[in-house]
């Protein structure tokens, strides 16, 4: 049986079909969806709905995203709690980084798995990003190996059904690192905090998710300096642009046969 460290539990559930046969039981590990609040240095910050596994790289990556750290040496501590009605991750940054958290904080209320939810400004919205420093060279060879071997990865999903992964792949394709929850922006999260603390460099490699791609991704993706994301499902017009404007290559709609890459606009 599934324990909840592992990011699923067991539930009963009765199957009815649309004949109105009689309906069977069955058992099936499902995923696990909590509430999981980030404070830095008691400053309430966020509150995200989660898996609660892999979370102290969760609050590397998520610091990393947020901009409130450059490199995860800043962080002096994170101490992980379960409380009655979720999880609290708190984080203790040194005092000149605990200024920016105090200025974004005024900008941020509770939020869903969404990374722009609680934002009420929307220059924070569309903030200037550090465009992308160094290229990678991926043949399209590798991206379909990439997504070919994305399933032997996935092990909460093979458990549930219902988790999303981020996998950092190697340019031939060879996945090193994957992490799963039951949102995309925080299975990004987690794998741009496991990178960093691993100090394997999202430059040297592609990110691939298991997602529709939307602006956040994409910022994301950027922040962490990776030069190239794959997405399985398609891209809005917002993340296509943002991508071309800071040189983050993108390929979306990636799926076993084929994948669209953006062309740059004509007359």
């Amino acid at each position: 049986m599934p324990r909840p460290e592992d990011g699923a539990r067991t539930l009963h559930f009765a199957v009815i079909k649309p004949d109105g046969s009689a309906s069977t039981q069955l058992e099936r590990d499902t995923i696990i969806e909590a509430a999981v609040a980030i404070e830095y240095n008691g400053i309430g910050y966020a509150v995200m709905m989660a898996t609660p596994i892999d979370l102290k790289d969760y609050a590397v990556g998520f610091s990393l995203s947020e901009g409130l750290i450059d490199n995860p040496d800043q962080i002096l501590a994170v101490d992980i709690h379960e409380a009655e009605l979720g999880w609290i991750v708190r984080i203790e940054l040194p005092n000149a980084n605990a200024e920016k958290v105090i200025e974004r904080a005024r900008q941020r209320v509770s939020e869903s798995s969404c990374g722009l939810c609680g934002m009420d400004n929307l220059h924070e919205v569309m903030r200037a990003l550090p465009p992308i420093r160094s290229a990678i060279e991926v043949s399209d060879t590798a991206i379909f190996k990439a997504l070919s071997s994305l399933r032997e990865h996935q092990t909460l999903n093979r458990l549930t059904g219902s988790a999303h992964a981020a996998a950092f792949c190697a340019p031939d394709g060879s996945i090193q690192m994957t992490r799963e929850d039951v949102g995309r922006h925080n299975a990004l999260d987690k794998l741009i905090g496991a990178l960093a603390v691993a100090g394997i460099a999202p430059a040297s490699g592609f990110i691939l998710l298991t997602a529709r791609c939307s602006l956040e991704l994409v910022q994301k993706a950027i922040v962490a300096q990776c030069p190239m994301l794959v997405t399985i499902s398609a891209a809005t017009d917002l993340a296509i642009r943002v991508a071309k404007e800071n040189g983050l290559r993108l390929v979306s709609l990636a799926r076993p046969d084929a994948a669209l890459v953006a062309m740059p606009q004509t007359g």
